[in-house]
């Protein structure tokens, strides 16, 4: 006989397999919460330099910080294409973009100094860095890219939670907005000959941002 609490249709589980539901479900709610608040402390870092920087050393290097926290369809689907095993450690082992904050930067050197900044505060350790800024990606992605480990404490205990933070100026950030849109548009299978203009214009990104740099310097008297 079917339970009263069970969907018609369905066959009736075990109370072990209940538990065991449950189980998984607690535990990846409680994974997902670690990487919410994870990616909250260090927007809210972040917000805190931009402060300090402001009123103290009369700069903002900070032009904008957003944050986003992938979906469990996204993380079950990019762990698929990776071969990563449907369970809690590995998917926090292998799987480093779950939560993520972008900042945008006013200049290159902002980028460095900013970072340097939030990584070196003494509970937060660096698992990774990625600098497409120095080596760029071959279609002309630039970014830096660092995932990063900050503790979370829950009432079950503290936890290490890794957060992939991106800094990029105001023009990267222009040229992976469009080019990301432009290939959305071909759904991946963008010509030959936009292709060759999306690299040409990160080029033209690229030299931009050393020519406000230069303006930056001039203006401050430090060039």
């Amino acid at each position: 006989m079917t339970s009263a609490a069970q969907p018609p249709g369905l066959p009736e589980l075990s109370d072990d397999a209940v538990r065991r539901f449950a189980q998984i479900r607690e535990d990846f709610t409680r994974m997902m919460l670690g990487y919410r608040f994870g990616m909250e402390q260090v927007a809210t870092r972040l917000e805190i330099l931009r402060e300090e920087f402001a009123e103290l050393h009369l700069d903002n290097p900070i032009e904008h910080i957003s944050t986003r926290v992938k979906s469990p369809e996204s993380i079950l689907e990019k762990a698929a294409r990776q071969g990563v095993e449907l369970e809690i450690p590995a998917l926090r082992e292998h799987i480093t973009d779950i939560a993520g904050v972008r900042v945008i930067c006013s200049f290159v050197a902002d980028v460095y100094r900013l970072m340097t900044a939030l990584t070196e505060q003494a509970d937060i350790s660096v698992r990774l860095v990625k600098d497409y800024i120095a080596n760029p990606k071959p279609n002309g992605y630039r970014s830096l890219h660092v995932i990063l480990e900050i503790p979370v404490f829950l009432s079950s205990g503290p936890v290490q939670v890794p957060v992939e933070v991106q800094f990029r100026t105001v023009a990267m950030d222009f040229w992976a907005s469009t080019e990301h849109k432009i290939f959305y548009k071909y759904e991946g299978d963008v010509p030959a000959h936009l292709r060759q203009r999306i690299t040409d214009a990160a080029a033209t990104a690229a030299r931009m941002d050393e020519e406000m740099a230069q303006l930056h310097r001039a203006v401050h008297g430090t060039d």
